[in-house]
């Protein structure tokens, strides 16, 4: 069928691109390399959080399929690549899936196809490594083709701010370019900000992340010195909050998860680093505490532990919640498994519940890694429990409850009010 957008990448950012935009109307086709992944979308059956097997019913009712032949590309108006950007080993950025993605759209490209990379990248990357590959055929961007950057702003549980309402930046590699995305765009997204090129745009999203990181950062930090000088951190910021200007709240926590904040701030810092032979200062700084809150949390459950005249190993120590947000099952780069690492390296016996996740994998090297079960009965748990860690707060927990049952409860989210719970 002919499409009138292929959204490359059926992930948490590309479905609900693509369920958007089949809500308002375009003929939509999604491609993906996973046959499982596209076998259940066209049998109705979601993969993600934020979209339910009812979303994809809808969409496959507004003449939606997926598919994994790149051939559709043919036919298409527009593409848009939505595919992941991880971290490689060394740090720099993984752009394996996007030079994938671009050389499945050169097999394919054709005269008056807009291309538009969504996936978080170093800045430069659309005009040095997706533009070359594009023109490699003769037709030139700008004139026969057009190509642009429009950084995702996903999400996932957030119940307010959808691809619909959320502000869309666009910046293509020439004037002509942006005014093609930007028109692409406002037919199913309700606010569409030109920026001045792709670079701009770029840099746009790794600005937003990058600021979350850094404040995320200085809160972690205050946490450890305002408890041990007795402050309470979390009345602190509900003083200053009070502030009608000038103050924005963040809040600590056992570390940073998902796929945007441990990850998009380390593009910038690369770039810095590799373009111009400097570091960038705040963003290292702030990725050496953020990641080093896992084990500060380890050391307090210590802590918490010699009260009891315990130690840590042999201890039973229950985690609550393991995702990187409450309400969902992503556990992407989740500070709870690095947690849950020190506590087991410490000799801990590690138990933990979500009720989003039934099993709970740890470790990426296959010789080492473990996975655990869900405990059947939580209210158990709780009460056997040597220490409890409130990791993720989801909000089907009752914590008054839980709080009363467990023995030691550390609540690293700083939600509970009850005198005897220990707080981050």
């Amino acid at each position: 069928m002919s499409a009138d957008v292929v959204v490359l990448g059926l992930g948490y950012v590309g479905l609900p691109l693509a369920q958007e935009a089949a809500r308002q109307g375009l003929r939509v086709v999604g491609l993906d390399i996973s046959a499982p992944v596209v076998e259940q979308l066209n049998a109705g059956r979601s993969h993600i959080d934020d979209l339910s097997d009812a979303d994809i019913a809808e969409m496959l009712a507004a003449g939606f399929q997926a598919t994994t032949d790149e051939s559709v590309i043919d036919d298409s108006t527009a593409v848009v690549v939505c595919v992941p950007t991880p971290l490689a080993q060394d740090g720099a950025p993984d752009l394996g899936a996007v030079t994938g993605a671009v050389s499945t759209i050169a097999r394919h490209v054709h005269p008056g196809l807009l291309v538009v990379l969504e996936s978080t990248t170093w800045p430069g990357t659309t005009e040095e490594i997706v533009q070359p590959v594009l023109e490699g055929g003769g037709l030139e961007v700008g004139v026969d083709i057009h190509l642009a950057f429009s950084p995702e702003r996903i999400d996932p549980g957030n119940a307010v701010y959808g691809i619909k309402n959320t502000p869309k930046v666009v910046g293509g590699v020439t004037p002509a370019c942006t005014e093609k995305a930007a028109a692409f765009y406002s037919r199913f997204i309700d606010t569409v900000v030109p920026a001045k090129g792709t670079r701009e745009a770029e840099t746009s999203k790794l600005l937003e992340n990058t600021f979350r990181h850094i404040n995320i950062a200085l809160v972690n930090e205050m946490a450890r010195f305002c408890h041990e000088l007795g402050i309470d951190l979390w009345n602190v910021i509900d003083l200053a909050k009070t502030k009608p200007f000038g103050f924005q709240a963040f809040y600590p926590g056992p570390g940073v998860g998902g796929h945007c904040i441990p990850i998009d701030p380390n593009y910038l810092s690369y770039t810095v680093r590799t373009r111009l032979g400097y570091p960038f200062r705040f963003v290292e700084l702030a990725q050496e505490v953020n990641s080093g809150m896992p084990a500060y949390v380890t050391r307090r459950a210590q802590d918490l532990l010699n009260e009891d005249a315990k130690a840590l190993r042999g201890a039973n120590v229950l985690l609550l919640g393991v995702t990187y947000k409450p309400n969902i099952a992503d556990q992407r780069e989740s500070p709870a498994v690095p947690l849950a690492e020190h506590l087991l390296t410490g000799g801990a016996n590690v138990t933990f519940h979500d009720p989003n996740v039934t099993t709970w994998h740890l470790g990426h090297d296959p010789a080492t890694s473990r996975s655990l079960e869900r405990v059947p009965d939580l209210d158990e748990a709780v009460r056997s429990a040597d220490l409890v860690i409130l990791v993720q707060n989801h909000s089907s927990y009752d914590l008054d409850s839980l709080t009363s049952a467990a023995h030691r409860f550390f609540d690293t989210r700083g939600v509970t009010t009850q005198p005897e719970v220990h707080r981050l």
